[in-house]
């Protein structure tokens, strides 16, 4: 198969498990149709959030032992059939029942599939590695808009309405097509061995071949710490933005209909999204030219004034706007963290470390839609301006630790004249 259809599959995969940040789209229907709060309905999107995050972190440490297509096929499958569970739980209105399939079964599905498809297209293109993982790592981020702005419209125009019946043929269609795109998902074949060549050698002969070290490492806790932070702060936004821009546009003319508030609210979603995946490559190539921790604190930083300004903005273009600035660093958080892994770990411990610290994006993804959901039902006036100011305080935090961050190589081993003598290939004396 040629390595441009794996990379089309790849970014399929990446497309449909994207489509969790339409999740805005679907909170105040399921509000107002099964009589659920808002903190209810935000456990679901949390809960998928967290099954993702932790799931995906075993996934990075097992995709070498399961390979990419079984990753892949049971994370399509998982993600699919919890869609159709949460239908199920929509017909018997039975919430625990919707957290178990959309929350659980579907996030976790997610996780699954998320790391396979980067790590199998940059195996095939080794020769334009950082082009091809950032397009479909970009994949993931307008995932929304397919849904957002084409399918859930559709469905629901076509339902009447009907959410169960929406989330069933969501489920079908996805199966329809993850699990093609899954079945396509391999390795390239490996080079033969040369009878007699040499077995590769570890360059970091001084470091611990355990990862452990590592993650107890404060420079990897710090990272965590940064990653939560950006993470924790843009959810907290993606999971309510529809709601946020109604409430604001609301506001600002009180005679719009709620249909179009809706349409507006999809219209901030899609164009977000796109934000979101435009902002991995364009700050993943920027990490490359200035470094990664100056990208952090510039996404930090400047996310700062935007929430700011959020606050006690009435103008719904200029919130939209301004929304659209948090999702392009919401991506970018997650495009610089993989080449800063890379660059402070190395590359044997990438996959294992990289999975783990996607445990970050499981912890805020409790923590940020669950503290918005409760504002949104306990100071429904000043829920708006609440949020932001939180966010600013997280954001905050997260620029004070980044002076804790530095990109140089982390290196735990102390170095031995033997092993630096191996490293440049000079044969060791032996002693006399």
């Amino acid at each position: 198969m040629p390595r441009a259809a794996i990379a089309f599959f790849c970014t399929m995969l990446q497309i449909c498990f994207g489509t969790v940040y339409a999740w805005s789209f679907f909170q105040t229907m399921l509000v107002r149709q099964a009589g659920w709060t808002h903190t209810e309905t935000a456990w679901a999107f949390s809960i998928a959030i967290f099954s993702l995050g932790t799931s995906a972190a075993w996934a990075g440490s097992a995709l070498g032992r399961l390979g990419p297509r079984r990753l892949a096929l049971t994370g399509s499958a998982m993600f699919s059939v919890g869609y159709v569970i949460a239908s199920a739980a929509l017909w018997l209105d039975f919430l625990p029942l919707f957290y178990l399939g959309y929350g659980v079964i579907g996030g976790a599905g997610i996780g699954l599939g998320y790391v396979t498809p980067v790590a199998t297209v940059a195996k095939w293109f080794p020769d334009k590695k950082g082009l091809v993982t950032g397009i479909v790592v970009m994949g993931f981020g307008i995932g929304a808009l397919l849904l957002s702005k084409g399918l859930a419209p559709f469905l629901v125009v076509r339902t009447e309405g009907d959410l169960a019946l929406v989330f069933l043929w969501l489920g079908i269609i996805f199966a329809g097509i993850l699990l093609p795109c899954s079945l396509a998902l391999s390795d390239p074949v490996a080079p033969s061995k040369t009878p007699g060549a040499s077995v590769p050698q570890r360059l970091d002969l001084d470091e611990p071949e355990s990862t452990l070290p590592y993650l107890s490492s404060s420079q990897f806790i710090i990272m965590w710490t940064v990653f939560f932070f950006n993470i924790a702060a843009g959810i907290s936004v993606i999971s309510f933005q529809s709601e946020l821009l109604q409430e604001v546009w609301g506001l600002a003319d009180p005679t719009v209909e709620p249909a179009a508030l809706a349409e507006y609210g999809a219209t901030l979603i899609a164009a977000s999204s796109v934000c979101n995946g435009v902002g991995r490559l364009f700050w993943g190539l920027l990490s490359d030219r200035i470094g990664r921790v100056k990208v952090f604190r510039i996404l930090l930083a400047s996310q700062m004034v935007v929430f700011g300004v959020l606050m006690t903005e009435e103008n719904p273009w200029v919130f939209s706007v301004l929304v659209c600035y948090v999702l392009l660093c919401f991506g970018g958080g997650f495009a610089t963290m993989p080449p800063y892994i890379l660059d402070v770990f190395g590359t044997e411990k990438m996959a294992k470390i990289y999975g783990v610290i996607l445990t970050a994006w499981a912890a805020a993804g409790i923590f940020g839609p669950l503290y918005v959901g409760y504002l949104k039902d306990s100071h429904p006036d000043r829920a708006v301006m609440y949020c932001f100011l939180i966010g600013i305080l997280m954001l905050g935090a997260g620029y004070l630790f980044s002076y804790l961050l530095n990109d140089g190589r982390l290196r735990l081993g102390r170095p031995t004249l033997e092993n630096t003598l191996r490293r440049y290939g000079i044969p060791a004396r032996s002693p006399v």
